[in-house]
């Protein structure tokens, strides 16, 4: 099931005109003018840890993999709400990809396997509620991980940011129409959760942006 709410930080991506601006809109301006993390951040934070099998948890117009260094034969799997994106993104790799069309805040069906890496940039930013709702990603996604596994990925934070004027503008209007629901997202919540479900957590602020990266998923204990 998945609500209107959780669509609507999706909706975006239905379109094929904002998918195609999508390289220039988001990862050159907004990421460099609104939240002051240029995309190279994003490049360093995949490179060296996408695995042999790897989950990309709402690739986007497909910039960053595209642009990554993955391993050769890579086994690749995109999930996503907007089958747009999938598609678009599919079609850009011009390698086998395996595409699940599914709300991340939802448990995935077993049968998917598990996997050497998993990244979620700029998703958790496009989730409704706080991080007692948005924790249940993380749950998901920990149970697909192998031991050894990574989990990777970045957010746009909410509070306690000092936002540059364009920043600012992108936070009010994307909030308001249910693109972003990251008004009550705080750093420590985003440690705390993802610290309850992973034995190594690293997080770090460039602008406004947390990069994460955990291993060890506790859920194996529980």
């Amino acid at each position: 099931m998945t609500s209107d709410s959780t669509q609507a930080g999706a909706a975006p991506y239905s379109s094929n005109l904002f998918l195609n601006v999508y390289d220039l809109w988001v990862m050159r301006l907004s990421n460099s003018y609104a939240w002051r993390c240029n995309r190279q951040n994003f490049l360093d934070l995949y490179n060296g840890r996408i695995g042999q099998r790897h989950l990309e948890v709402g690739p986007g117009s497909g910039w960053l993999l595209a642009n990554a260094q993955l391993p050769q034969d890579v086994d690749l799997t995109l999930t996503d709400l907007s089958p747009n994106s999938l598609q678009h993104t599919s079609s850009r790799l011009h390698i086998p990809t395996t595409s699940i069309e599914h709300d991340v805040l939802e448990p995935f069906d077993d049968t998917i396997g598990k996997f050497d890496s998993i990244s979620i940039n700029y998703v958790l930013h496009c989730l409704p509620g706080d991080w007692s709702t948005k924790d249940a990603a993380f749950d998901n996604l920990a149970a697909l991980l192998k031991p050894q596994g990574v989990l990777f990925g970045s957010t746009v934070i909410g509070v306690d940011q000092r936002y540059t004027l364009f920043g600012k503008a992108l936070m009010t209007a994307y909030n308001k129409i249910g693109a972003f629901g990251n008004w009550h997202d705080d750093l420590p919540g985003l440690e705390k959760a993802l610290d309850i479900r992973f034995k190594q957590v690293e997080v770090n602020m460039v602008g406004n942006v947390a990069l994460f990266v955990a291993r060890d998923p506790r859920g194996l204990e529980r």
